[in-house]
């Protein structure tokens, strides 16, 4: 009878333990899968310097990071802190401010090193990798909370962030792999670089979370960080292009859509 019983509990811990690990694997793994997916579009639209459609999907990938930002991110990171000793506001205000100049000085100092490398084209897939690093960020540690039993953080807030960022990671490949093929590059070459931007998340995603021991007491200042991270994406670079040319309401249409999108998306799950 105890052998029985042990050998229950013992298969219900591995089949626990095989979820955590498809789990994971899924939630790595799809905003990768998504990038790619948005560079393939390079093999499938022939007008690839078309300004109106970069300014909306500019838009849509802004909207979805500035909704993960609040929703997915400083929300749990205020209500994890309000069990702290230190003001509630503290550590999420500390740990944003950290991730927007850190992000920041980063990429001024890959610009300054790309300045006498190789060329135009290294310099945007390294600028579009960096803004993948925060986003991986994010995804890991609000996986890595949440696979250390935090309260603060559900399955839901797990898969609506992780497919929330899936999602605006689409019109970030053909971000990157469009104007590269307009640019001259090979449409093969141009689909690898886009693809190769989004490999980044899963490796800053699976750091953070195989450091979820050390990540999980300092768990506001780190989710605030990674909304600062992405904030400064958003702010820098993503919004400054839905404004340019004509037509600017197009990018704010899609800015509001992205948004609107996310947010239900993480209510809904909810």
């Amino acid at each position: 009878m105890h052998t029985s019983c042990r050998s229950g509990i013992d298969r219900e811990k591995g089949e626990c333990d095989l979820e955590q690990i498809f789990l994971t694997a899924a939630v790595l793994l799809l905003p990768m899968l998504c990038t790619t997916a948005g560079a393939a579009g390079v093999f499938l639209l022939r007008k690839t310097g078309e300004p109106a459609t970069r300014r909306m999907l500019c838009g849509m990938a802004a909207g979805i990071m500035l909704a993960a930002s609040v929703w997915s991110l400083l929300l749990p990171a205020i209500e994890r802190a309000e069990q702290g000793p230190l003001p509630a506001w503290v550590p999420p205000a500390v740990g944003l401010l950290l991730g927007a100049v850190g992000l920041l000085r980063l990429e001024t100092l890959a610009g300054r090193l790309l300045n006498t490398g190789p060329g135009r084209c290294g310099r945007m897939v390294l600028a579009v990798t960096l803004h993948n690093l925060p986003e991986g960020m994010a995804v890991g540690v609000v996986l890595a909370g949440f696979l250390a039993g935090d309260p603060t953080i559900t399955l839901a807030s797990v898969t609506a962030l992780s497919v929330g960022i899936a999602i605006q990671n689409v019109p970030e490949g053909a971000i990157v792999s469009l104007p590269l093929a307009t640019n001259g590059l090979s449409r093969p070459r141009a689909f690898l670089a886009g693809t190769l931007c989004g490999a980044v998340e899963p490796l800053g995603a699976a750091i953070m979370v195989a450091i979820t021991g050390l990540v999980t007491p300092l768990l506001p200042v780190v989710l605030a960080f990674a909304a600062g991270a992405m904030m400064y994406v958003v702010t820098e670079e993503l919004i400054p292009q839905t404004q340019q040319g004509r037509h600017t309401n197009i990018g704010t249409i899609g800015v509001a859509f992205g948004f609107v999108l996310m947010m239900v998306l993480d209510v809904a799950l909810g």
